[in-house]
């Protein structure tokens, strides 16, 4: 009898490669390499006529040989095991497994559902012993978050091609992660900066050893020094900068008041202070640290994190996960790995940094509770022992998740702090100046000896890290020196990746697997663009901030965060099955439908906006008016027609809507790569059918990574450069383009000189007309051909360039350039096709000649070979060879 097989099902090449290792025979790992089923692209893909808002699911495009090859292997298997990620999304994808496999009763029995929070040879040998059925509440959930998109896509996205520019999109999430990028630069822009003065006292104790320290001024006679600073935006209640004062007029008051005060300590207090360690990364945290303790952003983050989930090669142990499952909100911590974590604690760094008790986290109120913390699928694998099986960014974030994990399950820091009060009786006023000073000194470092908590900020007026000598018994102090420092407040920070991610996260918008997708997505569409290096911060373009004000005010509700923030909990109570799915998709589609009617009649047109605006022309001294074009807002002359030539054509660029590059934070360069989201490797430019691309290193690598992004056109574009030659139209510089068909010369004086310097074949006049030249073209589909410059009196044509040279054999007024496998060759345009020509494949074009012209047509049979083939390209020089319905999909994403 026939051992059975069991088929294996997993997203990702890798991941298989490591599975596969710990099941051994009788298991085939294959991988669906991500989703294999989606939306309709052309068509909204849900039903809405009678609002059941079922979706209509197809074959992604370029994943039928996948699903036909998985379908005959499942087939023949006795069993099927579907093993994507235990999350909402992988459950969606075993789900779409199971519709393309599960076509019969039959089929459907051996289908069960395998997961695992790590990928360890004993994880993944006791998930398949606790295989079950599909969770559909989870797939609900996914197929709901989906059909959402799509409605506020679909329908939205055609309003602001017709309102705005053509290619323009709106996403439900994103759209509100940028109303608060938005929102912080008109914060930033409407900001008041308030002065404010401080004064420190450089102060020693008398009759002792003279060590010197500083103490704060607070206030005066017992009432508190502080400063008014507006109203808080979310209580209105007034708020004060503390331990300060209002201006240099204030200050001189009191510093003349202390020139002959009497100094002495009223008050010492000493106290223990603990701080705890503390829990395991959730993923947003994980996203946070990285990127300020390494400076990843969130896609190298969660790219990195994902290799080391899925395994990397450890030599003799092979394949091995090295952290549990990356996109969790827990803290939450399995038994045996607390227990792993204490063993290691207790045996390396001793019994006084190990709690009685293991130290138990928990997590926020409305978080899922799925899965495990992020952690180290083994404590006992320190960074050191393995660091030579790890890239230098691998080695980082496991070192950082493996020492804040192990450090979680330490006793806490423990530091002896002192207060001082201090008083200055001044004799010119009869008061009393009032001082303080703290100091810490760290007395055991506990979970502080393998992790550093980073701090989001720091308070300027924290004394806590000054070390102070001992006051006990002192009475009175000498003053050295009055320090005072003139201070403004400055505005509120411009989001960063980390910062963005905290704020989404403490708003409810968002989850774990979704903040990535929503930075990418809204950086893609140029909404916004991010300035200062790897840390860099986001300013919103002027089409980012058009599109936000009309989605608020046309779509009020929608695009509210405290709305998105409860579609979130929504989302959660179907993922624990108490709430429908349709419930949630009615109520949410009630107020979506109303508001889109009102928008459909209601939203500005921007395409046909026309301003008026108190400049004058720089050339007539008409009135400008403000205007939108292809990139954006303009000046132009309210004088200008269309219909009139003469009339003036004065144009300039609205600089004040572009975002402002010239803070200290925007110039720092910093790091400019762009990595892979699904590995975490530094991307490469190449070059393929459809232009040039952003492609992972590895795509060509065993397992292969397909990681790759299409550029925008404006990011194709290079900036125009000088060649040192002049226009011969108009004398001004010529520069170098970038163009939708590649690189040409123009004139710098574009558009009111419009000449293109051609690429001429020279000493050779059109064999057709006889008065043109003979330039190089380029078609459509990138392919070069030759042509008649007074085209389109002229329609003489050549895909071969034409060499100024006549036949020797049949007298043609020129020769043409082939280039073939065996070699480069000067042939006559009349000669026949030989074998290998024929035998290659045809170009699409026009009609074929009429039957009767190419009978009367001259044949010949000159040819003469002038040089080698060039050599064939490669994936190194030309990028990856892609599938071309692949590409399509990858490139053009709904």
């Amino acid at each position: 009898m026939a051992a059975s097989r069991a088929l294996v099902i997993v997203e990702s090449p890798a991941k298989a490669k490591t599975i596969e290792k710990y099941l051994g025979k009788g298991f085939d790992v294959r991988a669906s390499v991500g989703h294999i089923m989606d939306l309709p692209k052309n068509d909204i893909g849900v039903e809405l006529k009678k609002r059941t808002f079922e979706p209509e699911l197809v074959v992604s495009p370029g994943k039928e040989k996948v699903v036909d090859q998985l379908k005959k292997l499942a087939s023949r298997a006795d069993e099927v095991y579907l093993a994507p990620d235990p999350d909402r999304e992988g459950e969606a994808i075993a789900y779409h497994l199971a519709l393309q496999l599960g076509t019969n009763s039959k089929e459907r029995k051996k289908i069960r559902r395998v997961t695992f929070n790590e990928i360890t040879k004993k994880a993944v040998q006791d998930a398949f012993k606790h295989a079950r059925d599909i969770d559909q509440n989870l797939v609900d959930a996914q197929q709901t978050r989906r059909v959402l998109d799509r409605l506020v896509g679909y329908q939205i996205s055609p309003l602001l091609w017709d309102k705005v520019r053509r290619g323009l999109s709106a996403g439900r999430v994103q759209t509100v992660a940028l109303r608060l990028i938005v929102e912080r630069e008109r914060e930033i822009g409407a900001f008041q900066p308030v002065e404010y003065w401080t004064l420190d006292a450089l102060l020693h104790p008398e009759r002792r050893n003279r060590e010197k320290f500083k103490a704060r001024f607070v206030g005066i006679d017992g009432e508190p020094a502080r400063v008014a600073n507006g109203k808080d935006d979310k209580d209105g209640k007034d708020q004060f900068l503390s331990n300060a004062l209002p201006g240099k007029k204030a200050m001189d008051a009191v510093l003349a008041a202390l020139q002959d005060a009497r100094w002495s300590v009223t008050g010492v207090q000493a106290r223990e202070q603990q701080r705890r360690p503390v829990a395991p990364f959730i993923t947003s945290q994980l996203q946070r640290d990285a990127a300020n303790k390494l400076g990843f952003n969130v896609r190298r983050t969660m790219g990195v994190a994902q290799r080391l989930y899925e395994g990397v090669d450890l030599g003799s142990e092979g394949t091995t996960g090295l952290i549990t499952y990356m996109r969790t909100d827990s803290p939450r911590v399995a038994p045996e790995a607390v227990t792993a974590a204490r063993a290691w604690i207790g045996k390396e760094l001793g019994p006084q940094y190990l709690p009685a008790a293991p130290n138990a986290y928990k997590g926020k109120k409305d978080a899922q509770d799925a899965h495990e913390a992020i952690r180290p699928t083994d404590a006992a694998r320190t960074p050191e022992s393995i660091a030579r099986y790890l890239t230098d960014e691998q080695l980082k974030l496991y070192t950082l998740i493996w020492k804040r994990f192990v450090a979680s399950q330490m006793v806490p820091a423990v530091y002896d702090v002192t207060t001082a009060t201090i008083a200055a009786v001044s004799s010119k006023t009869g008061k009393t100046y009032d001082f303080r000073v703290s100091g810490s000194v760290l007395r055991f470092d506990g979970f502080l000896k393998l992790y550093e908590v980073s701090e989001d900020k720091k308070d300027e007026d924290d004394e806590s890290a000054n070390r102070l000598p001992s006051l006990d018994g002192v009475k009175t102090l000498g003053m050295d020196e009055l320090l005072p420092e003139e201070h403004t407040t400055q505005p509120p920070p411009r989001y960063n990746e980390a910062s963005l991610v905290k704020e989404l996260e403490e708003r409810g918008i968002g989850r774990p697997s979704t903040y990535a997708s929503i930075i990418n997505t809204i950086q893609d569409r140029e909404y916004v663009v991010k300035h200062g290096g790897s840390r860099g911060r986001f300013y919103p373009t002027e089409i980012g901030v058009v599109v936000c004000d009309l989605m608020v005010k046309n779509f009020p509700y929608i695009f509210d965060t405290q709305y998105t923030a409860r579609l979130e909990e929504e989302l959660d109570d179907i993922e624990e099955g108490k709430e429908k799915w349709t419930d949630l998709l009615n109520g949410f589609y009630d107020h979506f439908e109303d508001e889109l009617k009102v928008a459909g009649k209601k939203m500005e047109n921007i395409k046909r906006m026309e301003k008026m605006t108190g400049e004058k022309c720089e050339v007539c001294g008409s009135p400008l008016v403000l205007k939108w074009g292809k990139f954006g807002t303009f000046y132009a002359c309210s004088a200008y027609n269309k219909k009139d030539p003469a009339s003036c054509t004065f144009t300039k660029e609205n600089i004040a809507a572009k975002p402002d590059l010239n803070t200290p934070e925007a110039q720092d360069v910093g790091e400019t790569e762009e990595y892979c989201e699904n590995c975490g490797k530094v991307m490469v430019l190449r070059r393929g059918l459809f232009g040039p691309f952003m492609s992972c290193p590895d795509y060509n690598a065993d397992p292969p990574c397909k990681t790759f992004r299409k550029l925008s056109q404006k990011q194709q574009q290079k900036p125009p450069e000088p060649t040192g030659e002049d226009c011969p139209a108009c004398g001004k510089p010529l520069v170098l383009r970038q163009g939708a068909y590649g690189e040409f010369v123009s004139c710098s004086g574009y558009p009111k000189c419009k000449y293109i310097k051609q690429n001429l074949v020279e000493g050779m006049k059109c064999p057709k007309c006889g008065d043109g030249d003979i330039a190089e073209r380029k078609a459509r589909r990138g392919n070069v051909f030759w042509g008649c410059t007074n085209y389109p009196k002229c329609d003489f044509t050549s895909n071969l360039k034409p060499v100024p040279k006549k036949c020797p054999a049949c007298g043609s007024p020129y020769l043409v350039e082939k280039t073939l496998k065996s070699g480069v060759y000067l042939e006559c345009p009349n000669k026949k096709k030989t074998a290998e020509e024929e035998a290659a494949p045809k170009k699409r074009g026009k009609k074929a000649a009429p039957a009767e012209e190419e009978k009367n047509a001259v044949m010949c049979s000159y040819s003469k070979r002038i040089g080698d083939a060039p050599p064939p390209p490669t994936a190194e020089t030309h990028g990856p060879v892609l599938e071309k319905k692949e590409e399509k999909r990858e490139l053009q994403p709904v």
